[in-house]
């Protein structure tokens, strides 16, 4: 048996799903198979928004599934990346019985979709060394054998920690739990890293799902277009459980049109200034006396330690910034997230940070 075969929900197997009106692929010039308006509301005046939309648009599954470098059966679109999250929670962990293990601090929405869906979270943190805060897989094999994990989430680069995962590293993962785990590599940030994509990984491995997203380095956050890459049937498991139309015309022909070659280009050439400027903005950030360690990253963010998080996230608020306070998030009492902006925008960061205490006010 494959492993999604033996891994997916006993009583999802024989489960179809629900079929809409547009799962058909049916032909005809008058459409009355879907209970639609028989006329297109009055601001809609090139009356694109009355019909339901397809399901899975065919265009835009084989212009990701080009851009990620695998088959069109290999894509699942949906509502961000976050839509992946859950339906993988709702194939793979039975309500009320099933576990999933991450890596804290990690991001977050893992951990709600387990809680929503009644799953179990096994912790296996972050180990913060010389090279930065750093996923144990090893120890996050060990757990998910050992618990009966379904699902291992992985972020890489990681948020908050920024790092990048080897390619090889996730492979001998997924060998060593072949049949008993499907191993999710979150890969929101990779254009940021210039690095290759687990997604090549996909033909040796069936037990390996990427989720990819066009909310980052593309810019379409809320246009929320994302999707799960995998096996052909892991993917039609994942649509089996999947709402019958997730994704609204007007973020498809956006996210089109992102796609187009002159778009993807001219977002491709803009990861290089983002890399640039990660580096200008953490060379500053180390020079603060405020800063006690600013980690690596290979995400469009900077995970920072400061003597005062509380002070520095009040003088940046003071400034007009607003970054993402992580204290609250294990092992992260000291820190801030910051994006990295424009060039005026880092200066303004630095700026507001050059007064900082070197140690917390008590």
């Amino acid at each position: 048996m494959t492993t999604v075969e033996t891994l997916l929900r006993a009583d999802l197997r024989d489960f179809s799903g629900y079929r809409s009106a547009r799962s058909e692929a049916l032909t005809g010039d008058v459409w009355l198979n879907a209970n639609e308006s028989a006329w297109a509301n009055p601001v809609d005046g090139a009356a694109q928004l009355r019909r339901y939309p397809q399901p899975q648009p065919d265009a835009l599954r084989e212009r990701l599934a080009r851009l990620y470098g695998v088959a069109p059966a290999q894509v699942l679109v949906g509502r961000g990346s976050d839509e992946g999250i859950d339906l993988l929670l709702r194939a793979f962990c039975p309500p009320g019985r099933g576990r999933i293990v991450i890596a804290p601090p990690v991001f977050g929405m893992y951990a709600v979709c387990a809680r929503l869906h009644g799953a179990e979270t096994v912790d296996v943190p972050l180990v913060d060394g010389p090279g930065g805060l750093c996923a144990d897989l090893a120890a996050m094999g060990d757990a998910a054998l050992a618990q009966g994990a379904s699902l291992l989430f992985l972020c890489s680069p990681g948020n908050p920690s920024g790092e990048l995962l080897s390619l090889s590293a996730i492979a001998a993962l997924a060998t060593r739990l072949r049949g008993r785990c499907i191993v999710v590599v979150d890969e929101a940030y990779l254009e940021y890293a210039q690095a290759p994509s687990a997604s090549t990984l996909l033909a040796e491995h069936d037990n390996i799902a990427v989720l990819r997203t066009l909310s980052k380095a593309h810019a379409l956050a809320a246009a929320r277009i994302g999707c799960v890459l995998s096996n052909p049937a892991l993917i039609d498991a994942l649509r089996r459980c999947q709402a019958p139309y997730p994704l609204p015309v007007p973020a498809v022909d956006a996210a089109l049109a992102a796609l187009a070659p002159e778009a993807v280009a001219l977002t491709m050439s803009r990861m290089e200034a983002v890399r640039e400027a990660r580096a200008r903005l953490a060379a500053g950030l180390r020079g603060l006396a405020g800063v006690r360690r600013v980690y690596p990253s290979a995400g469009n963010f900077l995970l920072v330690r400061f003597a005062d998080a509380g002070a520095a996230f009040s003088a940046l608020l003071a400034a007009g910034v607003v970054v993402r306070d992580m204290r609250a998030m294990p092992q992260l009492g000291d820190a801030l997230r910051i994006t990295v902006g424009t060039a005026a925008e880092c200066r303004r960061v630095l700026a507001a940070l050059e007064t900082l205490p070197t140690e917390a006010v008590a």
